[in-house]
């Protein structure tokens, strides 16, 4: 094996893994896409190095330039390495009521972390970052959710990925966050086969699941205006926190250690599954469990978790 010569040079090529004995379907495999390989922990750390590189290329950083982001999760995480990396200093916009992993993750990495109120979650990051942004022009405002350079890094790497390794893909189910994920490898996939379908998991309006949101809720990310998300995608399906929590304990079954978002996610693959005749879903867990494990997830009673994670951003 060849030697890396940055930890950042590890980014991306993560392992797709078959987890069909938890397919409702005998005639549909699920394939999962495990990002948490990556080395900050997330698939964020693909799209943290691609807009962090984009500003390099279109402001000019030098060392000790300011970057501001608002992140309710991974995102803080990933842009805090990458940042330590190459001698910037962090900022992150980040709702009271994350877990105690996320602030030190961001605190390991040297970010500097401004509270916006828990109870606005991550629309109040938003909020509060898009003002404190207009009062510091100075600073490099990377904002994940208009920044062409997520769904950029998806359309360039985790989708050639997913094609490299699994060719007769037929549905592509991801998370809805930012919508770069199913953006970009969406709009890869259906490139190299229109019939590949695209389907996003969202949590039901007014209630959190981690890493995800629903559009009902009075924030669109502009890139997935931008980029006619509402047309890529040929649908959605809700998954609230209690059936995240159970499909989060189920691929623990099989041996996938991954965080509730991706429960989310492979509850929707599951409902894809179970809703065609046949094919091969791809999943992606976005992150693995060890950030989670304060949450309980794995070891109580499952009605208090899920009830837990309607009021705590955890990861």
């Amino acid at each position: 094996m060849a030697v890396s010569q940055s930890v950042l040079d590890l980014i991306g090529n993560t392992p797709l893994v078959d987890v069909s004995a938890l397919s409702p379907n005998p005639d549909a495999r699920i394939l999962i896409k495990l990002e948490g390989q990556n080395p900050g922990g997330s698939v964020k750390d693909r799209i943290a190095l691609a807009m962090i590189e984009a500003a390099e290329k279109d402001e000019g950083l030098e060392p000790g330039s300011v970057l501001l982001e608002p992140s309710s999760g991974n995102t803080g995480i990933g842009m805090a390495l990458v940042a330590r990396l190459k001698g910037y200093h962090l900022k992150v916009v980040l709702p009271a009521n994350v877990s105690e992993e996320r602030r030190q993750l961001l605190a390991v990495w040297g970010a500097e972390v401004i509270e916006s109120p828990g109870g606005e979650g991550s629309n109040g990051a938003v909020r509060l970052a898009e003002a404190i942004a207009a009062q510091h022009p100075e600073w490099v405002f990377l904002y994940q959710y208009a920044n062409r350079a997520n769904p950029r890094a998806h359309y360039e790497g985790t989708g050639p990925e997913i094609w490299r390794d699994c060719p007769d893909v037929t549905h592509f189910v991801a998370g809805l966050g930012t919508s770069g994920t199913l953006l970009g490898v969406g709009r890869y996939l259906k490139e190299r086969n229109p019939d590949v379908q695209v389907w996003a998991v969202e949590p039901p309006a007014g209630e959190l699941v981690d890493g995800l949101r629903n559009l009902d809720d009075g924030y669109i990310p502009p890139i997935f205006t931008e980029l006619h998300g509402a047309e890529l995608l040929d649908r959605k399906t809700v998954v609230g926190p209690r059936l995240s929590v159970e499909w989060t304990r189920r691929l623990a079954e099989v041996g996938v250690f991954a965080g509730i978002s991706s429960g989310a996610a492979m509850a929707g693959a599951a409902k894809c599954a179970q809703a065609i005749d046949r094919g091969v879903v791809v999943v992606v867990s976005a992150d693995g469990g060890w950030k989670y494990l304060s949450t309980g997830a794995w070891t109580d009673d499952i009605d208090v978790v899920a009830e837990r994670a309607r009021r705590t951003i955890y990861f």
